[in-house]
């Protein structure tokens, strides 16, 4: 007799694909409010909305990236094909801009940058749920897979642009208020802004690689993609 076969539900790959649903579903919830959210502000408060952007998606934002740490986990045991190594990229420099530079100097959660920067942010990310949402369940759309294949070109660098302005603006703050300096043994110590600069430098260059493994994967992904060509 032939064993009896497992119910659809109880499949490893029918769970795997649930879970990843789930997953992006709730990304796909949680930065369409934060857009939305930013959008209705605009509109009814004008400028003055950016100001306190912070304030008020900032808790949702928070939320948010910390658990797109998640997506380390999902590469790390196989149920995401990425490669590790950009998408950390990605997330540190995100973790550290959010957590470390906006949110521990409340003066710089009130610079024009932050509302810029979830902007960007989140348009990213609002079409690259989408699109893994969709295609975890076998649905795909050749706009969307080219939106969301194309659109970081002209936006990824200017998230690590706002990201390198904003942490200009904070450099003067952790200089006066010395938040994260640190006096070590042997007389030694750790002064944040020259870290601040390093990480500067460095998040150009994590910003090359990444571009460069992201065109790469577009050209791989657009060319395996049956696109519709017109007749001429």
């Amino acid at each position: 007799t032939k064993p009896m076969a497992l119910p659809a539900w109880l499949q490893p790959r029918y769970r795997k694909n649930t879970y990843l649903f789930i997953y992006y579903l709730l990304q796909f919830c949680g930065h369409s409010w934060i857009f939305t959210n930013m959008t209705v502000r605009f509109f009814s408060f004008g400028e003055d909305s950016m100001v306190d952007t912070f304030y008020a998606i900032g808790l949702v934002m928070r939320l948010c990236q910390s658990i797109s740490l998640l997506e380390l986990l999902h590469i790390s045991v196989g149920i995401d094909p990425n490669r590790l190594l950009p998408r950390l990229l990605q997330l540190t420099e995100r973790i550290i801009i959010l957590f470390v530079v906006i949110t521990s100097q409340e003066e710089v959660q009130e610079k024009y940058v932050v509302c810029v920067l979830f902007i960007f942010w989140n348009l990213l990310d609002m079409v690259r749920y989408t699109y893994s949402m969709l295609s975890v369940i076998g649905i795909s759309y050749a706009v969307l897979t080219w939106l969301s294949q194309t659109l970081w070109m002209p936006i990824y660098p200017l998230c690590v642009l706002a990201e390198a302005f904003a942490i200009y603006q904070s450099l003067p703050y952790f200089e006066s208020f010395g938040t994260y300096s640190t006096k070590l043994p042997f007389d030694l110590s750790i002064y944040f802004p020259y870290v601040l600069k390093i990480y500067l430098m460095m998040l150009f260059i994590g910003m090359y690689y990444t571009y460069s493994h992201l065109y790469s994967e577009r050209r791989d992904v657009l060319r395996v993609f049956p696109f519709k060509k017109k007749k001429t």
